[in-house]
Order: structure tokens, then sequence, then C-alpha cells
């Protein structure tokens, strides 16, 4: 999900996408944060003070079971941000909110996000676009899980850091990688040695390294593709509704 610089000098797609007087609103309230790599920023069930718009961060968001044991559902880059539930519905944080990846981020408000929400049909059409799209990816995520192998889904998860990473080296373990994708470490660790012995990556403990894209894209599942598409595409609305269509609409 490689994106342009956005408007006003902020790396957040999102944030680039409000009409000026949103922004101007919103922007004299954005806090610069400093998160390091696993800093929780919101336990599940957590109350929600901030929404957070990553500007070279990336946050993962955990569904956290019973027995204490979490998956990754979704991911947060600078196309969007962690909070805008809490600013249409309720500040109750569905999910766990971790720091998967190091960089900038700015927090806002929630009370203030509320506000333009209540008062702007772009912000909330912007909002709930967004949100959409976000279920999107977690539906997603949930039938890769399922009906993919690891190999295909190391594949996929990469493929997503690596698009918003600054430079080519992954700070990640297999540990890490297991955690995140719900998988048994001794199967993470046989597909990252397939994956390097094919050439497409190499590692070394506590560093992944992005040898060869192309050939990752076609290792990968169909899912690395579909999700992408789909960020790229949520900024833009469709020209028609499309209503009791069945088949329901293309590319969607």
């Amino acid at each position: 999900m490689h994106e342009k610089k956005a408007r006003h000098g902020l790396d957040n797609r999102l944030l680039g996408a409000l009409e000026p007087a949103s922004f101007q609103r919103i922007a004299a309230h954005l806090e610069p944060v400093k998160p390091k790599l696993g800093d929780i920023v919101c336990e599940a069930g957590g109350l929600l003070e901030h929404a957070y718009f990553p500007q070279g961060s990336v946050l993962s968001l955990l569904t956290v079971l019973e027995d204490g044991s979490a998956i990754e559902t979704a991911n947060i880059g600078r196309e969007g941000a962690f909070g805008l539930f809490a600013a249409m519905y309720s500040r109750v944080s569905f999910n766990r909110c971790l720091v998967q990846l190091r960089g900038g981020m700015v927090r806002c408000p929630i009370g203030l996000l509320q506000t333009e929400f209540r008062n702007s049909e772009h912000v909330r059409n912007l909002f709930v676009s967004y949100s959409e799209t976000l279920l999107s990816q977690v539906q997603q995520t949930v039938a890769c899980n399922a009906m993919h192998s690891t190999k295909k889904r190391i594949c996929r998860w990469l493929l997503m850091m690596h698009d918003r990473a600054e430079g080519e080296v992954l700070p990640y373990t297999h540990e890490f990688l297991s955690h995140m994708m719900g998988a048994n470490r001794k199967s993470v660790t046989l597909a990252a040695q397939a994956l390097q012995k094919a050439g497409l990556i190499r590692y070394r403990r506590g560093e992944i390294q992005i040898i060869d894209r192309a050939g990752l894209e076609k290792a990968s599942c169909e899912c690395y593709a579909i999700v992408k598409e789909r960020f790229d595409a949520f900024l833009v609305p469709p020209s028609t509704a499309v209503q009791g269509d069945m088949l329901g609409r293309r590319n969607n």
C-alpha cells in the first residue's frame, strides 16, 4: 500500500482526505507520539480517549481469547486510523491494539472527532467508508487464516509490512510471526526456511529482509492483492450506488 505524501504535510492518507475546514479544526489538536515496537496502544475492552493516525508506524489489531491467546485480524498503516469506531459509536475498544512497526504517529482526542462526525457529512462518509474497508480486511484475514497455508499467509503478511516499511529489513522474529498469525513456531520456521531457500527472503535472528518482492507476491495467496486493492480504492466512492444486486459489486 505505497501512498503518496498526504496534503497538509501529514503522511496519513485519511487525514489528507479531510476537507480543509475539518482538518483545520483538528490540526491544532494533533499530538505526535513515538511508539516502540510491541507497545500496547489499548487493551481489548479498554476505554479510548484518542484515535491514532499512523505516519510510518503500523498498528496491529488482535482478537484476544479467554485463555489469553491472541491472533491478528487486521493491521493499520498510514492509510487509516485506530479508534474511528469510538469516534462514531462507542469508546470501548473491541481489540487489543499494539505497535507492529515503529514509525511516526499522531493522535487526536475522540471527542473532537465525534463532533466532526456529527456535524460533517463528508467526515461521516469518509469514516464509514474507511471502517467498511477495514472490516473487509478482517473478513479476508479470517478466510486466509482458515484456508491458506502458513507459507502463503507469511508471504501476505510480509508484503503488507513491506508496503509500509521505510526500508527492506523488517524487525521480526519467527516467534513474533507465530503470535501474529496464530500458527505454531515450528510451522513458521519451516515456511521461512522454504522462502529463504527459494531466494525470496533472507533472515537472521530478529530481522527479515525482502530479496525478491515479485517472487514473494507470486508465492502469496490472493488475499494480499484483494486487501491492497480495497484500501487503494476506498477514498474513491462508486459513481452510482448498487442496490438490489444479489451478485454484489465487482471488485468489492
